[in-house]
């Protein structure tokens, strides 16, 4: 005779979201104390200064503060389309992002490659190293460096090494950091170098995860160098590859201050001004104090960047690789 067992289930107050959540927090408290103090941190000054977002709307009196300023609607945002110097920011902006996005990201991924290809341990260490030690510089020194190496000479001195070199071949030495046309060029190319090593720590990471029994199998079946590359490797470190796409898209709107900002100068800034030096200027440098348009500018590229990541997270999942929502 068969017998049915019934197991009770537990009273409905006990199955709620919230009892499950405090069920969590009973059982894991240790864990979410951990994270407690980087979650008070981010709420502070992450979130807490969002209320501010407010100003975009507003025509801001210092005198009436945050909350007293009269509400002028989309006037701001209306300034802001009307706006040369930011229609010129805006678009140098972009130019550079998608020039660091197509030579950059290739690049990267290239350099990871050939790196793990390396077999002699001494030297392999020796080529991560000087990969690795430029993002380690503040953009200060790294531009500091940059300056020297592209030095224009002078009745002073001889000028940078990549101009003593010209000179050496019978050449007109180049002032490279006052040519607008070159600009673009230097910041795209300074990029590469200063953040190669964050993106190639991360590959090599993926790489070393790959099982080695994959490329022995592959090699006895008559596969080369170049096979394994392509149907073993790539494809095994494209979750990482797209992550690292999706970041880089995210800032395409925003700019690196700290590059531009040490390295531009009045003679390119035709071509160098980009969104986050052209905010700076309206706001707090230069005497600026225009901090309507410059909040309605970065609420409007932070959404226009919300928008491109969402967009760029669903196209990854349609080619079957897990994003990063």
């Amino acid at each position: 005779m068969d017998k049915t067992v019934t197991v009770p289930r537990l009273p409905s107050y006990n199955r709620t979201p919230l009892n499950r959540f405090l069920a969590y927090i009973r059982k894991y408290w240790f864990l979410y104390m951990l994270i407690l103090p980087g979650f008070i941190c981010m709420a502070v000054f992450n979130y807490g200064p969002m209320y501010g977002i407010q100003l975009a709307f507003k025509d801001y009196s210092p005198r009436a503060g945050i909350w007293g300023s009269e509400w002028v609607g989309l006037d701001n945002f209306a300034r802001m389309i009307k706006d040369p110097n930011f229609i010129r920011a805006f678009k140098n902006t972009i130019v550079i992002n998608l020039k660091s996005l197509t030579f950059g990201f290739s690049f990267n991924v290239f350099l990871a490659l050939m790196i793990n290809e390396l077999k002699i341990r001494k030297v392999k260490a020796v080529v991560q190293t000087c990969v690795y030690l430029p993002y380690f510089l503040s953009w200060v020194i790294f531009a500091g460096l940059v300056q020297v190496f592209l030095e224009y000479p002078s009745t002073a001195d001889v000028g940078g090494v990549l101009n003593q070199i010209i000179m050496a071949l019978r050449g007109e030495p180049i002032d490279f950091l006052k040519d607008p046309k070159l600009f673009q060029t230097i910041l795209v190319i300074t990029n590469i170098i200063k953040t190669a090593g964050y993106s190639t720590i991360v590959y090599l990471a993926s790489l070393s995860g790959i099982d080695p029994s994959l490329y022995e199998s592959a090699q006895i079946d008559g596969a080369n160098r170049f096979d394994m590359l392509l149907h073993i490797t790539i494809p095994r470190i494209l979750p990482s590859i797209m992550i690292q796409f999706i970041l880089q898209v995210s800032s395409l709107f925003s700019s690196n201050f700290d590059q531009v900002y040490n390295l531009y100068n009045n003679y390119v800034i035709s071509t160098g001004d980009v969104l986050s030096t052209y905010i700076y200027r309206i706001s707090l440098g230069g005497g600026g104090t225009d901090f309507e348009l410059s909040t309605a500018m970065n609420l409007i590229l932070n959404v226009l960047g919300l928008i491109v990541v969402l967009g760029t997270n669903k196209f990854v999942e349609k080619l079957d690789v897990q994003g990063i929502f």
